[in-house]
């Protein structure tokens, strides 16, 4: 097993959900000060992933038998929804993260267990080697883990959209074995033959740094190797958990943009001449359309917290009836998130006016935010198992991005 030396300053460990929430909203607060300045200039939020690990947050979802909370999922979903309100750049680094310790948890062996659930207690991060571009879809990988003649495994190609990686101490390798099945290789961001190229340049979500993982050569001991596969053969939870965080994240941008659109109406707009009034915060018609974006905020977050109650529901008797019960309730509830995040990006214009569109203003952030990070996973594609599922009885694939 690899040993990892010079741990970070001594992390505290979050006890509960409502210490959990607590640190979430004050992180929020500071992150939401600097989030428009550091999209500006694309400064990469490396000071703020620091304070984040430092406050234990990323522990949260350790087991309580390795040393963590082991809080469930829908307190994770609020937690990043508070932070996605903040800085949602900041929210979608750690979601693979969670994600990891997730699939560590579902079929890691007892030693790996033991020395990465520690790491992450000790404020290290994971981080993400996942999805490729050029090849047949999304599921369709390249990157292979072959035995190496010494022992252990190699690794060897190119990852995309690796959100988490340029920050990581950790970098967990989706790739596939000699049997074409999918694996998991969790590799030290410093080991040899591993590159990670700041090369995102996406118009939204741009301090996420999403780059380029190269993996040539990248030795992997045999006990670093979870078989990631297994998850998949029986009901599950984890395209749900990684999902509703997705949907937490929207909800966020959705929060965070209608904020800045009340600010902005109550101190900064004029109303139109033929309200009559002295305002633009009392015109009916701007006061019409506030309500109506409230009213699709916050049932999306209605949705997102329905849907975190159901996935612990479903994890706490777990069969395919629960499953399919809890990714439903994801898919919904990232459907109206979805909508909600652009719509109120949008309208954010409509009801700010003309003074808003100033690109010194940087209000245009919220609809790139929106507009990149919905882009994850079709919401038209969840509107169809949704559709089979309430129509038909049709239960939703077990792909793990639902």
């Amino acid at each position: 097993m690899t040993e990892i030396a010079d741990r970070p300053v001594t992390v505290p460990v979050i006890a509960d959900a409502a210490e959990a929430l607590a640190v979430a909203a004050r992180l929020s607060a500071r992150f939401a000060a600097g989030a428009s300045e550091r999209d500006a200039r694309r400064q990469l939020p490396s000071a703020e992933l620091d304070e984040l690990s430092g406050s234990g947050l990323l522990g949260i979802t350790v087991p309580r038998e390795y040393g963590g909370a082991d809080l469930p999922t829908s307190v994770v979903t609020e937690v990043f929804r508070l932070l996605a309100a903040g800085d949602p750049n900041i929210a979608q680094i750690p979601h693979s993260h969670f994600v990891y310790v997730n699939a560590l948890r579902q079929n890691g062996t007892e030693s790996l267990r033991r020395l990465l659930f520690a790491e992450v207690l000790a404020g290290r991060r994971f981080g993400n080697a996942q999805s490729e571009v050029g090849t047949k879809h999304v599921q369709d990988y390249r990157t292979r883990l072959r035995p190496h003649p010494k022992g252990g495994y190699v690794l060897d190609g190119v990852k995309s959209y690796s959100t988490g990686a340029l920050f990581a101490h950790w970098i967990p390798v989706l790739a596939k074995n000699d049997e074409d099945r999918i694996e998991v290789a969790f590799v030290p961001a410093d080991a040899a033959g591993l590159t990670v190229v700041d090369d995102w340049d996406g118009m939204g979500q741009r301090t996420t740094a999403s780059g380029t993982v190269k993996l040539d050569g990248v030795r992997v001991p045999a006990d670093h190797v979870v078989p990631h596969h297994l998850t998949f053969t029986g009901p599950q939870l984890y395209g749900a958990r990684a999902q509703v965080l997705h949907t937490a994240i929207d909800a966020g941008i959705a929060r965070a943009a209608l904020t800045e659109a009340v600010d902005f109406v109550r101190t900064r707009s004029r109303p139109w001449f033929e309200a009559g009034v002295e305002h633009a915060h009392e015109d009916p018609l701007t006061v019409q359309r506030f309500g109506e974006l409230e009213v699709s905020v916050r049932a999306a977050e209605a949705l997102l917290a329905v849907a975190g109650r159901t996935i612990d529901e479903a994890a706490a008797a777990l069969d395919d009836d629960s499953a399919a019960a809890a990714s439903i309730a994801v898919a919904t509830a990232k459907s109206a998130a979805d909508r909600a995040a652009l719509d109120v990006t949008n309208a954010l214009f409509e009801v700010a006016g003309t003074r808003s569109a100033l690109d010194s203003l940087n209000l245009h952030r919220h609809w790139r935010n929106a507009r990149t990070h919905t882009l994850h996973d079709p919401v038209r594609w969840k509107i169809q198992h949704i559709g089979r599922y309430i129509l038909n009885g049709t239960p939703p694939p077990r792909h793990g991005v639902l």
